[in-house]
C-alpha cells in the first residue's frame, strides 16, 4: 500500500508538520472513507485510531437528558482522537461523521510512539488542543447567550468553512440534534435566514447565498475560535 506524501495531504495539521515529524507518522497512516453517520469514536470506549479528515466533517457529540448535542466540529483543519495526545485512552463524547468524505488515520499506539520520539510533534498537536478548546468554549457561549437564528448562522458558517463549498448537506432533523433544539425551532430559524436571502433551503441541503449577512446574524458567536486557530496554527 502506498503511503501518503506530505505534499499531497489536505489535512492542515498533517500538511503543516515539519517533514521529520510527518515522516514519523507516514508509514502508519491509512486512507479510509468517512461514511455519513459513521461513529469514528464511540463514547466511553477505548480509542483505537486517531483520524485526520481530508474531506468531510466529524462532530463531537455529548449525550444529554434531552438527546445528543454537538459540542465540537472537526474538518480538514483538525483531528478526531485528541484525548490520545493528552494521555487519555477514551472520551465521554462520541465522534460521528456529519458530512461524508475521506481521512487518514493512525492507530493510537503508533501515534503515542511517534509523540514519545518527537517533542515538536507533541507540541504541535497541543497547540491544536488549545484551538479546539477555544472552539468548544465558544460553542457554550453561543448556546447560552444567542438566539437560535444566530447559532444556526454560526453553525452554517463553520460547516461552510470546512466543506469549502456553498451547498451543505443538512436536514432539519440533523440541525435539531446539532444545535440541541426542537425541530420546529430549527424550521423557524431556517425560514428566517432564507427570508433574508442569506441561504436557500431545500430538502436535505442548505445553500449559502450571503456569507457576510450570515456573519452579521451570528455576531460575536462566530469568528473568535476561527481567529484563535489562525493565530496558534497559522493561516490556511
Amino acid at each position: 500500500m502506498a503511503h501518503p506524501q506530505q505534499a499531497s495531504v489536505r489535512n492542515r495539521l498533517l500538511s503543516a508538520l515539519m517533514p521529520e515529524d510527518f515522516d514519523l507518522l507516514q508509514p502508519h497512516l491509512e486512507a479510509v472513507p468517512l461514511n455519513l453517520r459513521q461513529w469514528v469514536i464511540a463514547a466511553g470506549a477505548p480509542i483505537q485510531h486517531v483520524t485526520f479528515p481530508e474531506r468531510g466533517i466529524i462532530s463531537i457529540l455529548a449525550d444529554t437528558s434531552e438527546g445528543r448535542i454537538e459540542v465540537g466540529l472537526i474538518g480538514p483543519e483538525g483531528m478526531a482522537g485528541l484525548p490520545v495526545v493528552l494521555g487519555i485512552d477514551r472520551s465521554p463524547h462520541g465522534y460521528m461523521v456529519q458530512a461524508a468524505g475521506e481521512a487518514l488515520r493512525i492507530t493510537a499506539p503508533d501515534l503515542r510512539t511517534a509523540l514519545r520520539h518527537s517533542p515538536s510533534l507533541h507540541a504541535r498537536f497541543l497547540r491544536y488542543a488549545h484551538a479546539l478548546m477555544v472552539q468548544t468554549a465558544q460553542t457554550a457561549y453561543a448556546n447560552a447567550g444567542f438566539t437560535i437564528e444566530a447559532r444556526l448562522a454560526r453553525w452554517i458558517l463553520m460547516t461552510d468553512d470546512r466543506l469549502v463549498r456553498d451547498e451543505l448537506p443538512l436536514t432539519h432533523d440533523f440541525l435539531s440534534m446539532m444545535l440541541g433544539v426542537r425541530r420546529p425551532g430549527v424550521t423557524i430559524a431556517v425560514q428566517s435566514l432564507e427570508g433574508n436571502r442569506l441561504i436557500r433551503a431545500k430538502r436535505g441541503s442548505i445553500t449559502v447565498l450571503d456569507r457576510t449577512g450570515l456573519e452579521g446574524v451570528a455576531d460575536s458567536a462566530y469568528g473568535a475560535s476561527e481567529a484563535e486557530y489562525a493565530s496558534v496554527m497559522g493561516p490556511a
